[in-house]
């Protein structure tokens, strides 16, 4: 009987360089460790992440944030369409009258459906705007049933 000196056979291992009959291999080992290793290093950077950020406000370096932030504000930031609309309404209230502000908002809200939902809010605010340009009698005069009874809230919420 004949004994094999091939190393692959020799005491059943095989070379490390070789994939065993399932195909794992050197890259198995590596995956697999990564697998292990991968998510507990996520883990650890995100929470050592957050525990740098000073919560308190009492750190130095809030004023860096503070600074971004004020760089922030000053781009141009994009405006929802309501906000828009409310601005150039309470704009008109001043410069013109109540009545062209909530015909332009009935208008708008006709034009636009999707600015039904806001109608009251914006009708709101034209109602306090217009106390405090007209005063409380005076304004309640140009109520209409410009999203139902908004303005008239409005102004009756700027009385207060």
């Amino acid at each position: 009987m004949k004994h094999s000196t091939n190393p692959s056979t020799r005491h059943g291992r095989r070379p490390a360089d070789r994939p065993t009959r399932h195909g794992r291999g050197p890259a198995h080992r590596i995956g697999r460790t990564l697998a292990l290793v991968l998510p507990v290093v996520l883990v650890l950077s995100g929470t050592l992440a957050v525990v740098r950020v000073p919560w308190s406000g009492s750190d130095s370096s809030a004023s860096v944030l503070a600074a971004s932030a004020e760089n922030a504000s000053s781009r141009p930031a994009s405006r929802a369409p309501q906000d828009v609309l409310r601005d150039q309404l309470l704009l008109e209230l001043q410069e013109k009258d109540a009545t062209v502000a909530l015909t332009h908002l009935q208008e708008a809200v006709n034009g636009r459906p999707s600015l039904a939902r806001h109608c009251a809010s914006i009708a709101r605010s034209l109602g306090r705007a217009a106390v405090a340009k007209y005063g409380p009698s005076r304004a309640q005069s140009f109520s209409r049933p410009v999203c139902d009874t908004s303005f008239a809230t409005g102004v009756a919420d700027g009385q207060g």
